[in-house]
């Protein structure tokens, strides 16, 4: 796992491109894809993200290769108020064809280890009501819903559940 900056913005935007295009594009209108995209993914809106001393964001490499990345966030830099004793995993994704080789455990776990260095003693994340897949992992690895909270694809608003963990 390596530590993105500044200089690693152009690649930091091809991932997540890619990797949010491949796990939502089926059930979301290309419209909504695409003002989605322009909006989260634009250059200057990744160079505040990097430049947000309350967030770091990850590269995760399979043999060699750019596999995923992980985004979290602390203090005022989370989306929602959770408090000063929590962490947000904004972001964990992978790869399509890097899935299945224990990378989005191994990043969770990473975030775990970041929380505690950070005196952190909760974890959470928000994860879309129909990602069923992305629902049961957070299960296995211990994560609760305590709540939900909107999320916008273009205009359209879309719920995501508030998933905790206690460290």
């Amino acid at each position: 796992m390596v530590r993105c900056s500044l200089k690693d913005l152009e690649m930091l935007q091809e991932i997540s491109i890619e990797t949010f295009k491949d796990t939502f594009q089926a059930q979301n209108s290309p419209e909504n894809m695409k003002a989605y995209l322009e909006k989260a993914f634009n250059t200057k809106q990744l160079e505040r993200e990097l430049s947000n001393t309350h967030s770091e964001i990850y590269f995760i490499y399979f043999n060699e290769d750019l596999a995923g990345y992980l985004k979290v966030n602390i203090n005022e830099a989370q989306s929602e108020k959770m408090g000063e004793d929590s962490l947000e995993i904004e972001r964990i994704y992978i790869k399509t064809s890097f899935q299945k080789h224990g990378l989005g455990k191994y990043l969770l776990n990473q975030a775990i280890e970041i929380a505690m260095e950070h005196h952190k003693n909760t974890i959470w994340l928000g994860v879309w009501e129909k990602n069923d897949n992305a629902i049961a992992f957070y299960r296995r690895m211990g994560f609760i819903q305590t709540g939900e909270h909107s999320f916008y694809m273009g205009d359209e608003e879309q719920t995501d559940f508030i998933m905790v963990k206690k460290l």
